[in-house]
């Protein structure tokens, strides 16, 4: 299998994808590079594209929306790749904030913070589509006044599911890994 390598727009992404993905795909090997936001990635994604010296290796970029044209984004991010000579880089736009994926999966946030309740804000219209949330980590502070980005992310590894999340960006990037770990092994 050859490995399948992140490149993050922040920690606390590493540290999420980190955490969860070994368990959703225990027979893939990933690396993971986070860098310090967004222009940080951006600047980087053609050098770690052209200089890569590991053959077979693949591509993923993932990148917060906040607010952001999702398609406008994403365009931009392949075409970086494929000047890069890397198009078949999977990019992956989490909408609008890495925190909505917890928001997709408020079962997972009750378990994670040890508070039921928090398994049923899903109810209210304001989180029914967690990737239409605003600030997903304001919203997410409100609820759980210790929250805090890493540690969150920690917490949330552990719990997030596949089939509960209701996340269409975080369905997006596993559908896609899907699709890569799959075309990997042919």
């Amino acid at each position: 299998m050859n490995k399948i390598v992140f490149l993050l727009e922040e920690p606390s992404m590493e540290i999420l994808l980190k955490g969860m993905l070994p368990r959703m795909f225990p027979e893939t090997q990933f690396q993971y590079l986070s860098y310090d936001g967004k222009s940080d990635l951006e600047k980087n994604i053609p050098i770690k594209l052209r200089d890569w010296q590991e053959p077979g290796a693949r591509f993923v970029i993932v990148r917060d929306n906040d607010g952001g044209d999702c398609i406008a984004l994403k365009q931009r991010l392949a075409r970086i790749c494929a000047q890069s000579g890397r198009r078949d880089s999977l990019v992956r736009i989490v909408c609008q904030e890495l925190e909505a994926w917890y928001l997709g999966d408020t079962y997972a946030l009750a378990e994670a913070f040890g508070d039921e309740k928090l398994g049923n804000i899903r109810r209210r219209a304001r989180f029914r589509n967690p990737d239409d949330v605003p600030k997903p980590s304001a919203a997410l502070k409100e609820l759980i006044p210790n929250f805090y980005k890493a540690d969150a992310a920690e917490l949330m590894a552990t719990h997030l599911s596949r089939e509960r999340n209701i996340s269409p960006s975080f369905k997006a990037l596993l559908t896609g890994l899907d699709e890569l770990i799959s075309g990997c092994a042919a």
